[in-house]
């Protein structure tokens, strides 16, 4: 085939397709370009229009001067206090009945109170006894049996055992005691609150007691276990009423039956949540040694919302005008559930505003294993606060309201007190002013439940020594100081399997003494040993148509700028009672303008001329 042959159709269609592509391709690239030189020219007309607007340059500025505020520089005063239980003539070991079966009551007492049993103006000294289970076959029938002891104080703090033909030398598994003059006669009478049935006990002078339990109708039921309880006035009329707390609903059955175990074997001590709840009384007094039990009929059965069963798990109790309305309300420290307030109403009734008034729970609003209590006007203002000694590993509440409403906050950790007390477990706690000085300061007695928790927890000791927290006022960084031992001693530090606590002047020299009581151990008898040269005040009332104790009565000392507010309350700390009269610690100063007295029933007293360092007695006009 020469080369003059003509192209063929196809070839002429393949030469078109070649340039067509070479075209489109050249059109493509030129559009792509021009796209491109659009997007630069865009991009860059953008940025110029949208760029940010440069920072003005950087001034230097001087910087204020920052003052470092430098710690209180506080000297906790030196207040030694002397172990003197034997010298003293105290000889006493409380039992508990522990013989290795771990029965929940033996971890609980017992309790102690310090009152004026003879009228001699001095303090004497009741400690409640336990006793050995009946069904424990591992105890001597030839031991003798534990009673109650009185002893007689010689008003110097030498005692002497006068408990034998007395009336109170009876056993039984006694827990906390009560004392208060319910028939007027102008005689402190006794009430023990039990495992089992309770006792009260009428003082017919010349030291003899007798058992007036089943005539008063006061002894409860024989299956309840009674703790804390204490004498008030609830309804105004004169006479003293009697509350008294009931823990959980407890039998040798249910509780050996539990199983309750240590980490790593071995029984333990059960807890409280295995049990059931129960209510309190309210013994109303009629008069002519009658009383009527009254509880339901006043408000005070709270049940569980949603089980319908009995709610309080009650270990402490005391009693204060929270709302200054002239009615005296009831605070209830419960184990392992809610803490209760009964607010007076009045008209013989309560209404519980416990979690209302923020005394229910801890700040995340869990209940805590609460025990012992109290409650007073601790500041140099209207501020009242009510402490309450918890389980270990739970700080010590200090719920405070301010003036009349009654609207408390848990100031624990504000004031120093709550990281102080976190890791101990403390029953017995109360205020008191143990240097003088007119600021009311905090004791807590401690001790754990299971004679083995170091083993299980090596932060956790069976006994424990007890805490002292002085009280160094609002004006510092902290407001309660834990005292070092070289500042109150080594006699005070000692530990213990400390229960219930109380406070009294034993010795006549104005500053005040401790008792505390140990489960299954000797008491601990505490001399207050001061030598600061504080100037004191001590106040014994007599009510007339106010209770003859005046229990509930306000004392507001006016001393130059300072007034200090005081309640005769002797229903504080756990399963205890501290001393009637009223110590209210002076300081340096050495005279006082005025004393005024708000009785129970209202009436208001001043007392001028007031002399220092000694006891003045007031009886209602």
């Amino acid at each position: 085939m020469s080369d003059n042959t003509p192209a063929s159709a196809n070839d002429f269609d393949v030469d078109t397709e070649e340039r067509d592509d070479a075209m489109i391709g050249t059109a493509l690239r030129w559009s792509l370009a021009v796209f491109s030189l659009f997007a630069i020219v865009g991009g860059t007309v953008a940025f110029v229009l949208n760029r940010p607007v440069p920072p003005p340059p950087v001034k230097e500025t001087r910087l204020a001067t920052v003052e470092v505020r430098e710690a209180s520089k506080l000297e906790i005063p030196r207040v030694p206090f002397t172990d003197v239980t034997a010298s003293a003539g105290i000889h006493f070991r409380h039992e508990n009945g522990a013989r290795g079966k771990k029965l929940l009551p033996e971890t609980m007492g017992g309790g102690c109170a310090f009152f004026d049993f003879d009228e001699d103006g001095d303090q004497d000294l009741l400690l409640v006894n336990g006793q050995q289970w009946p069904w424990d076959k591992d105890a001597s029938a030839a031991a003798p049996s534990t009673t109650l002891a009185l002893y007689r104080n010689d008003g110097t703090g030498q005692f002497e055992d006068v408990t034998k033909d007395s009336g109170l030398d009876i056993s039984l598994y006694g827990m906390g005691a009560a004392v208060g003059d319910y028939d007027r006669d102008g005689r402190v009478d006794i009430f023990i609150s039990a495992v089992g049935t309770n006792r009260l006990f009428h003082n017919e002078g010349e030291g003899q007691f007798r058992d007036v339990t089943d005539a008063t109708g006061i002894g409860g039921a024989a299956d309840e276990w009674s703790s804390s309880c204490g004498w008030l006035d609830y309804d105004s009329d004169g006479d003293l009423d009697l509350f008294v707390c009931n823990y959980v609903k407890w039998s040798r059955e249910f509780d050996e039956s539990q199983g309750f175990q240590l980490t790593g074997g071995g029984r333990a001590y059960g807890r409280p949540q295995s049990f059931e709840g129960t209510f309190p009384y309210l013994y109303r007094n009629e008069g002519e040694g009658k009383f009527t039990e009254v509880a339901e009929a006043a408000g005070l059965r709270v049940r569980n919302r949603a089980t319908n069963v009995p709610l309080a798990k009650s270990l402490g109790v005391t009693f204060a005008d929270f709302d200054e309305d002239g009615r005296i309300d009831i605070i209830v420290a419960n184990d392992t559930v809610q803490n209760l307030l009964f607010h007076n109403q009045g008209d013989g009734k309560f209404a519980e505003v416990g979690a209302v008034a923020g005394v229910a729970f801890d700040m995340s609003g869990n209940a805590r294993g609460a025990m012992g209590i109290d409650a007073a006007r601790f500041r140099d203002n209207d501020a009242i606060g009510i402490a309450i000694g918890n389980f270990a590993n739970e700080m010590t509440a200090l719920y405070v309201s301010h003036g009349d409403q009654m609207q408390f906050m848990d100031e624990a950790i504000s004031t120093g007190l709550g990281p102080n007390t976190r890791l101990e477990l403390t029953f017995g706690v109360f205020y008191f002013d143990y240097d003088l000085d007119g600021r009311l300061d905090l004791f807590a007695a401690n001790g754990h439940l299971e004679e083995d928790i170091n083993r299980v927890q090596p932060s956790q000791h069976y006994a424990q020594p007890p805490q002292l927290f002085w009280n160094c006022g609002r004006q510092q960084d902290t407001e309660f100081l834990p005292v070092p031992a070289d500042n109150c001693g080594k006699d005070f530090v000692q530990p213990m399997v400390g229960r219930g606590s109380a406070y009294a002047d034993i010795d006549g020299d104005g500053d005040l003494d401790l008792v505390v009581m140990g489960s299954g151990q000797s008491p601990r008898l505490l001399r207050n040993d001061q030598q600061l040269g504080h100037h004191w005040l001590r106040f014994k009332l007599k009510g007339t148509s106010s209770n003859p104790d005046a229990i509930g009565a306000w004392l507001e000392v006016h001393a130059g700028t300072n007034v200090y507010k005081r309640q005769v309350m002797p229903t504080r700390s756990y399963l205890s009672q501290s001393e009637l009269p009223v110590t209210v610690g002076l300081g340096g100063g050495d005279f006082v303008e005025r004393v005024v007295i708000r009785w129970p029933d209202g009436n208001v007293q001043e007392v001028a001329d007031v002399v220092v360092d000694q006891v003045t007695l007031v009886s209602q006009p």
